[in-house]
């Protein structure tokens, strides 16, 4: 069952508390490589066994982009259910807005896998566009170390708990694959998530209520939020009470002139 809100919240705490008393986290993490482009020639083996270079699903869209492995007992898991529960509350739809790439860091995993999970997933999202905008892949150990390292993902396979040790995040790209956004932890909002591929998209998809948004809630790096900037919306603010009152000085200043005209016509036809 996927897992969401304060159930997923549980068990990751259930989860980290079983681990972190003797699992070392020494050279764990995302490091951000914000602009930096992924290596789109790397091959991959899709859900049916195919042979798929990442330039397949890279070009026309901006993908989200996440290194789980499928039977991580922890995190990977909860990084997917609440991406899949955030994005089915993103009024975009995957394959014609968006594309989403899944790539196990696990080589010893293998397409039948990726297909279970592709399934199970498909019937929580339950919404168009998940079988072709949803891709769930695997991988030989080079291009998913290449892959890794391009994007700041730092993991390690620790012997004693026959597990890899691992951060959780997703990544936002541009068509092109440059990384255009880090998204860190469990919890995507799908407010963040709509505007992080808005923003990736350079502005192809969304609304003008988007496009307001992201101009006074610019992405801070530093929390992988995007956040409200006060002077930004004072700015904003500032532009709108200023073009209301010009507005208001030219309703006025006709409304002025038409009735001056108006006395005017009505002492002539008084005259006459």
């Amino acid at each position: 069952m996927l897992l969401a809100g304060s159930s997923a919240r549980a068990q990751y705490g259930e989860t980290a508390a079983k681990y972190s008393g003797f699992v070392s986290k020494k050279g764990i993490g995302i490091d951000q490589k914000l602009n930096s482009s992924i290596p789109l020639d790397l091959v991959f083996r899709d859900e049916r066994g195919q042979s798929v270079p990442l330039r397949a699903y890279f070009g026309e869209k901006p993908v989200v982009l996440a290194l789980v492995y499928y039977k991580c007992p922890g995190l990977c898991g909860l990084t997917l259910s609440d991406l899949v529960h955030s994005l089915k509350q993103v009024n975009l739809q995957p394959a014609r807005d968006y594309n989403v790439v899944i790539v196990s860091i696990d080589p010893k995993e293998d397409p039948s896998i990726a297909a279970g999970k592709k399934q199970s997933y498909a019937k929580s999202f339950a919404k168009p566009g998940f079988q072709a905008g949803w891709h769930f892949l695997t991988g030989d150990q080079k291009p998913i170390s290449s892959l890794a390292s391009a994007v700041g993902f730092r993991y390690r396979w620790d012997e004693p708990t026959h597990q890899f040790v691992h951060a959780a995040g997703v990544m936002i790209t541009t068509p092109e694959g440059r990384l255009s956004r880090y998204f860190y932890g469990i919890q995507y909002t799908p407010t963040d998530l709509r505007l992080s591929l808005v923003d990736a998209s350079q502005h192809t998809i969304g609304s003008p209520v988007d496009y307001v948004l992201l101009f006074c809630c610019p992405y801070d790096p530093m929390t992988g939020k995007y956040t409200v900037a006060i002077y930004k919306v004072l700015k904003l603010a500032g532009a709108g009470t200023l073009l209301l009152v010009v507005a208001l000085i030219f309703f006025l200043n006709r409304s002025g002139k038409k009735r001056k005209q108006m006395s005017f016509q009505h002492q002539q036809s008084v005259h006459r």
